[in-house]
């Protein structure tokens, strides 16, 4: 992987640490932007991550940006023998897809979208190759999913899918974003699905909707008292397909400060996933049920 750094104006340092996202490359970004933290160089103000870059901002009359940027560059060789190896979470999600909400506004759009004839869900299912959209939501749910960055709107995750790359869903973004979204509405762009905090404009393709709040600014949910935003980078989601039912059910239990996810505390090691993700996954799966 070629590291490419940028300026931003005077006050940023932007470090592109691959062009294509991998679990390789955000631990790679994870390691240099914990370096950047760890050794308090003179001046930094903020470390941002992302999916496979990271921004640091600093104060340039503290220090020269050639100076900040040398500072940063010593600190790649080291993250790239950094022990990948992080402790974390594997959280289950579950997910109403093809939900009423969503199916309602996106049919608002349909004239932003590359095929006005089809739902959203219909469409990513055909151009992955997917016989119905019943098989899409078992390829879509049936592996976890790592959070590698939460952002962009407070609280929400982006997740990457957790198989080899051939098997990776890929699907554009609309053709132009639309005006509204549903919140909660688990959604999907270019190679990452995502999970809308809070209700807003959006290009993501729309699947379904989660009755589990993610982002809480007043911390009144039971589980969102001690952080309003529930993900960290480094989560691992499992999805978990429910009717509607079950979605109703789940609502009135956030509602009644009775609804927990179901999680397991797990260390990810990503020499091991590598050497087979389908045998790695399935032992992540294990510790969310117990086993």
């Amino acid at each position: 992987m070629k590291t490419r750094y940028s300026f931003g104006g005077d006050e940023h340092i932007f470090v592109e640490v691959d062009e294509e996202m991998s679990l390789d490359a955000f631990f790679k970004s994870l390691s240099m932007t914990n370096a950047v933290r760890e050794s308090q160089i003179r001046g930094v103000t903020e470390v941002c991550p992302a999916n496979a870059s990271f921004q640091v901002k600093f104060d340039p009359d503290v220090i020269h940006p050639d100076d900040m940027l040398k500072e940063i560059q010593s600190l790649e060789a080291a993250a790239e023998k950094a022990d990948s190896v992080i402790k974390t979470r594997i959280v289950e999600i579950p997910v109403y897809y093809q939900d009423p909400w969503t199916h309602e506004t996106l049919m608002r759009f349909r004239e932003r979208h590359q095929d006005p004839n089809s739902t959203d869900i219909e469409y990513a299912a055909s151009i992955n190759g997917y016989g119905s959209v019943d098989d899409f939501i078992k390829a879509h749910s049936g592996s976890p999913w790592f959070v590698s960055m939460v952002g962009f709107v407070a609280g929400l995750p982006f997740l990457y899918q957790m198989v080899d790359r051939p098997r990776q869903i890929e699907v554009p973004k609309y053709l132009r974003p639309r005006t509204d979204t549903p919140k909660l509405t688990v959604g999907y762009g270019g190679c990452f699905s995502c999970i809308y905090s809070v209700r807003g404009a959006g290009g993501y393709q729309m699947f379904g909707v989660t009755p589990m709040p993610i982002y809480d600014p007043q911390q009144e949910i039971s589980y969102l008292r001690e952080f309003m935003c529930f993900f960290n980078p480094g989560d691992i989601v499992k999805w978990k397909p429910i009717n509607r039912d079950e979605y109703d059910a789940a609502v009135e239990d956030v509602d009644a400060g009775r609804f927990m996810p179901r999680m397991a505390d797990v260390t990810f090691d990503l020499e091991k996933f590598n050497a087979d993700n389908d045998g790695y996954n399935a032992k992540l799966e294990e510790a969310l049920n117990g086993h």
